[in-house]
């Protein structure tokens, strides 16, 4: 039985576990099993690897993106310049990182945007608003992140400044959350961000997937702003890794 899962805390609500399962009852594979491995942090990971010597592949979720490069073997070009990793390969005891985050988002964004070229903010500085902003390089869109502390980059401003200045949000008409803030459970929270400023220009890209519609989502779009959650992102991320693993 070839096996795969996925590593991250906590792993309550997994979106992999569901659709790997239901993709192998689909599709026929009798072969692969798919299971969720939650540690409390990056040491337990040698030790998981080695209780588990029939592991051909690995999904990786926070708080693991970035902690894990150290115990990889090799890291795919493309992640490197991310600098997180959410998909491994393990073959003959090498473990090889890639970033399928980054696919997902690229060409769920591309299919989305069409030939529209907006400026972006992105909400978050974590492993994921990584993937997302070398996607929005590589299609040539302009971004800036915003994050709760100042870091003195001239491309990070604070929701305080985002939400002083509308002129920001003028300027910049996607939205992209990379923050989890407004996952279930906690599904009233969203990032501090002033729904006065948003337009009927605005697009807004919730990487949250679960509640379908995030509490930022139906904020901004009673505003006028046009929606799209996490899903897409996540079963083309979900396809491409399934591509590296076989």
């Amino acid at each position: 039985m070839r096996k795969f899962g996925l590593i991250g805390y906590p792993l309550g609500h997994s979106f992999s576990k569901k659709y790997f399962s239901e993709k192998f009852e689909k599709e026929g594979i009798t072969d692969a099993q798919f299971d969720l491995y939650e540690i409390e942090e990056i040491g337990l990971f040698p030790g998981l690897l080695k209780d588990n010597p029939d592991l051909q592949g690995l999904s990786v979720t926070i708080p693991f993106k970035e902690k894990v490069i150290p115990f990889l073997d090799e890291l795919d070009p493309a992640c490197q310049e991310i600098g997180a990793v959410n998909c491994i390969s393990i073959q003959n005891g090498r473990l090889k990182g890639y970033n399928t985050d980054y696919i997902g988002f690229k060409n769920s964004l591309k299919n989305w945007l069409g030939e529209e070229k907006p400026a972006a903010l992105v909400l978050g500085t974590g492993g994921a608003s990584k993937a997302v902003t070398q996607a929005l390089e590589d299609l040539g869109l302009p971004y800036l992140l915003v994050s709760r502390t100042a870091s003195g980059q001239p491309q990070y401003i604070t929701y305080k400044e985002l939400n002083e200045h509308d002129e920001i949000l003028a300027r910049h008409e996607l939205i992209i959350n990379t923050t989890p803030l407004g996952t279930f459970p906690n599904t009233e929270a969203m990032p501090k961000i002033n729904p006065e400023f948003i337009t009927r220009k605005h697009k807004v890209y919730d990487l949250v997937y679960n509640p379908e519609k995030t509490f930022l989502m139906r904020s901004l779009e009673a505003r006028g702003a046009i929606v799209k959650n996490g899903l897409e992102m996540l079963i083309l991320q979900a396809e491409a890794a399934w591509k590296i693993w076989n």
